[in-house]
C-alpha cells in the first residue's frame, strides 16, 4: 500500500492551482453526497435471533458497509486524518437518512452527481492537468482525504506532512510536464 505521502503528492501534483481546489471543495462533496444518496437506497438487515434470550435486527445500507471499509483504508493511511474522515461520512450517512423518504431522492442524487462532475472538471480546465484518476483509480478514494488534509493544513495541523506533501507534489507536477513537452 503507498504511504500518504504519496497518495496525497499524487493527488496534489494535478491540483496545484487553487481555483482548481477551492472547485474541488464543492464539486466532491456533491459527488460523495450523491454516492452515499444512491448507495444509501440499497438496504438490508440482519436478524440475530436468541442473543442473550433477545432477539434484535440490525439496519444496514451498502453505504454504510461501503464507507466502513474506506474508513479503515483511511485509517490504515493516516489516523488523524481519518478521524476527521469519519466525522465527515457520518454526516453524510446522516444526510442521507434524513432524505431517504423524500420522493425523488435518486433524481437528486443523480444530479448532485453531474453538476459536481462539471464543477470539477471546470477545476481542472484552470489546472490544465487530467483529474488523477485517469491514471489511477485509486485516486477517487484520495479525493475527499485530499480535501480534509487541505482543511487541516488551512488550520495549521499538520504542517510536515503538508510540507512534504507539497514537495513531492510539485516534482511529480515538473516530470508531468516533461513528459508532456517530450512527446
Amino acid at each position: 500500500m503507498k504511504s500518504i505521502e504519496e497518495q496525497l503528492a499524487r493527488y496534489k501534483s494535478v491540483h496545484l492551482n487553487p481555483k482548481n481546489i477551492n472547485t474541488h471543495f464543492v464539486g466532491v462533496p456533491l459527488i460523495v453526497l450523491a454516492v452515499t444518496l444512491l448507495l444509501s437506497s440499497i438496504a438490508f438487515e440482519i436478524t440475530i435471533d436468541d442473543f442473550f434470550n433477545v432477539e434484535f435486527t440490525l439496519h444496514f445500507t451498502l453505504a454504510m458497509v461501503i464507507f466502513a471499509g474506506v474508513a479503515i483504508y483511511y485509517t490504515a493511511l493516516h489516523r488523524l486524518l481519518a478521524l476527521g474522515m469519519l466525522v465527515y461520512i457520518l454526516v453524510n450517512l446522516l444526510v442521507a437518512q434524513l432524505l431517504k423518504g423524500v420522493e425523488g431522492v435518486l433524481y437528486i442524487a443523480l444530479a448532485l452527481f453531474v453538476i459536481g462532475w462539471i464543477i470539477q472538471f471546470l477545476g481542472h480546465h484552470y489546472e490544465k492537468a487530467k483529474p488523477a484518476f485517469v491514471d489511477d483509480l485509486s485516486q477517487f478514494l484520495i479525493g475527499p482525504l485530499f480535501l480534509m488534509a487541505e482543511a487541516y493544513f488551512k488550520f495549521g495541523l499538520e504542517p510536515d506532512l503538508e510540507a512534504r506533501i507539497t514537495s513531492l507534489a510539485v516534482e511529480k507536477r515538473k516530470a508531468l510536464e516533461q513528459s508532456k513537452r517530450s512527446r
